[in-house]
């Protein structure tokens, strides 16, 4: 008996020990999609391409690295690891093959809020080399830092707690208008945040409501102090960029590697800057010291983490947001798949990881996503070969950086964000499609100018739903076979004294509280249309109605006017098909139609009713003795209407 039990057991264990390992393995390929298209990578027909692109996007990485920092009013060398961890960390857990994930102009303005909040600027500036901190940076610079990674920790974390409650599937609820008005508004911001670079001015900083205002009131006040050299150089570094930017697009089928304009101009103007000693010869402000090396890892001071909670859900939204987007849009190109709910994962882990090692808060950028298309990326080992050169960067080459104009990467910036500023050309789109998408997109834009991005994220969604509703209310919630109405005359007698009229509805919508008021209103009112049409005058015998009659036929017969017989009785057949979903309210009006119906002397039958409907009505109405109201069909209904009229018959000729 023992070594039989020994066995049993044995195979029990087996069984449960192959049931955890297949559930294990089918967890992994999920949430490490890495494991998915790794072992099927094809070297000899994506290592090139993914080369090319790879060394395209490290170009972009760092140039965008150290403008998004300063964008972030942090120092410029957390842009670069914010352009290494999190890119590392996406490629493992991420589901886009050619998304782009590093700094984000949208959450760099939205963690700068929080960092000159808790931090405000002080007497130190880039220049400054204090060795009391790490990486030879001034304690200020380390606050600053230490404030940034708190948000992004804080909204990696909301990010991977909604993807704990399987929030992913309710993005639905953000659409195209709101997402493009959002996005756009941001980047007007991230635009206006930089005009005091572009000019050269100093400017304290301005945020919190109408502060996108009171920005260019102060430039207007303070106009003569704008800096000549400034607005020059940042002129033409624009005028530089759009050019060969545009020439690339239109030759990018001529030509297989494009221009890396960002870089060769962060070159020439770092070249020059230092030949003519323009940081003190035209007082020009530079980015400043940039250490080498990557510094240990340190956990973000988590006593700030309760104030910091604004910037963080805007963050976790956000950037979440427009992510998701270039995910989506790639996804759809290249004909692939990606999960809403996994990309939650892959975003929170990296904001929350890079945390540690000084990052600011990252997301998906759509010009280097955009770049990725244009070199023909093949999968996410672009970006891993993108970090490797950003590595070089960092340890090698940063300190190169020095002499580099902070007009120059303001002007970097501003172009980076012409892909989201020309999405003001989606107005037309939506004015000649949806009148209400066109308003909802003005809207949203206007609230994220005027408050901030989450905000207008915000106000867009709540404005779509309310659409949703005011819409389903006055959405037809009924029709009348196919929406015509189909009336069929019954021969009850063969005098053809009394007749009997079937109607069949069909119900188009879901009946919920949204629309169950108006759901009964129409039910009642195509009834009473039947009743007020029965009422007829006395020359009711003028034709002898035995054929099909429609809606348009207007009783007429021969050219005589035709009326309805006296006390013809009407059947309605509901049509439950349609019906996909209902809440308590939709089974309470559905039971309140049966109980007018029946005052009436309207026979009310339900047919294709599923089992919960059918369960809940008679729960609802107590009609548990009333199952003859139910069927499968409408066909059944109406053979039903017709053995119940041979029964009548019957029993009248009986009495007789």
């Amino acid at each position: 008996m023992t070594g039989v039990k020994r066995k049993k057991n044995s195979v029990v264990w087996r069984k449960i020990n192959s049931f955890h390992c297949a559930d294990i393995k089918e967890w992994c390929l999920r949430r490490l999609p890495i494991l998915e298209w790794a072992p099927c990578y094809n070297l000899k027909e994506y290592l090139i391409p993914d080369l090319v692109s790879g060394i395209m996007l490290a170009v972009q990485q760092v140039t965008q690295g150290l403008a998004f920092a300063i964008l972030s009013s942090v120092h410029p060398v957390f842009g670069l690891y914010g352009s290494l961890f999190p890119a590392i960390i996406y490629a493992i857990f991420g589901m886009g093959r050619h998304v782009a994930t590093g700094t984000f102009a949208l959450t760099s303005l939205i963690s700068a809020n929080a960092v000159e909040r808790l931090v405000p600027q002080a007497s130190q500036n880039f220049t400054t080399c204090n060795n009391s901190g790490a990486l030879g940076l001034s304690d200020f610079e380390m606050q600053r830092i230490g404030v940034a990674a708190a948000v992004s920790f804080l909204g990696g974390i909301i990010q991977i707690a909604m993807f704990v409650l399987h929030l992913g599937s309710a993005t639905f609820l953000l659409t195209e208008p709101v997402i493009s008005a959002m996005t756009t508004g941001a980047a007007t911001h991230v635009v206006t945040s930089q005009v005091k670079y572009l000019l050269g001015m100093k400017m304290p900083y301005i945020s919190g409501p109408l502060g996108f205002f009171y920005i260019y009131a102060y430039v207007f006040e303070n106009i003569k102090s704008v800096q000549l050299e400034a607005l020059l150089l940042s002129l033409l570094s624009i005028v530089v960029l759009v050019l060969v930017k545009e020439l690339n697009e239109q030759f990018k089928r001529k030509i297989k590697v494009v221009l890396p304009v960002d870089l060769v101009l962060i070159i020439a103007a770092s070249f020059a800057c230092y030949c003519a000693n323009m940081e003190y010869t035209y007082g020009l402000d530079v980015v400043g010291h940039i250490p080498d090396g990557i510094p240990s890892p340190r956990a973000p001071p988590m006593n700030i983490l309760s104030e910091v909670v604004t910037e963080a859900f805007g963050v976790a939204l956000v950037g979440y947001v427009a992510s998701l987007a270039l995910a989506q849009g790639s996804a759809k190109k290249f004909k692939y798949s990606v999960d809403d709910n996994q990309e939650f994962l892959a975003h929170g882990l990296s904001n929350v990881i890079p945390s540690f090692f000084f990052c600011i808060p990252s997301a998906a950028a759509m010009g280097r996503t955009a770049g990725l298309y244009s070199t023909g990326s093949k999968t996410q080992v672009a970006c891993l070969i993108s970090c490797i050169l950003v590595l070089i960067v960092i340890y090698a080459i940063g300190p190169l950086l020095y002499w580099l104009p902070m007009c120059v990467l303001a002007s970097i910036i501003v172009v980076g964000l012409k892909g989201m500023l020309i999405q003001f050309r989606d107005l037309k789109k939506y004015w000649n499609v949806d009148k209400i998408d066109w308003s909802i997109w003005v809207s949203t834009y206007i609230f994220t100018i005027c408050f901030a991005a989450n905000v207008g994220l915000l106000f867009g969604v709540v404005c779509t739903i309310a659409v949703v509703i005011v819409r389903f209310q006055r959405a037809k919630t009924l029709s009348l076979k196919n929406m015509k109405e189909l009336e069929n005359k019954v021969k009850t007698e063969v005098e053809g004294e009394n007749l009997q009229l079937v109607k069949i509805i069909s119900i188009n919508n879901p009946l919920v509280f949204l629309n169950a008021k108006k759901f009964h209103a129409d039910l009642m009112n195509a009834i009473q249309k039947d009743n007020a049409n029965n009422q007829t005058p006395d020359d009711i015998n003028k034709c002898e109605q035995n054929v099909l009659l429609n809606s348009t036929s207007n009783g007429t017969c021969n050219g005589e006017t035709s009326q309805p017989y006296p006390n013809e009785k009407c059947s309605v057949i509901l049509d439950c098909t349609g019906l996909t979903f209902f809440d308590y309210t939709g089974v309470s009006t559905l039971v309140q139609a049966y109980m007018d119906c029946k005052g009436q002397n309207v026979d009310f039958l339900l047919a294709n009713c599923t089992a919960s409907l059918k369960k809940a009505v008679q729960y609802c109405g107590h009609l548990e003795s009333d199952k003859h109201i139910f069927f499968e069909s409408v066909s059944a209904a109406v053979g039903a209407i017709h053995l119940n009229k041979n029964l009548s018959k019957f029993s009248d000729h009986s009495e007789v």
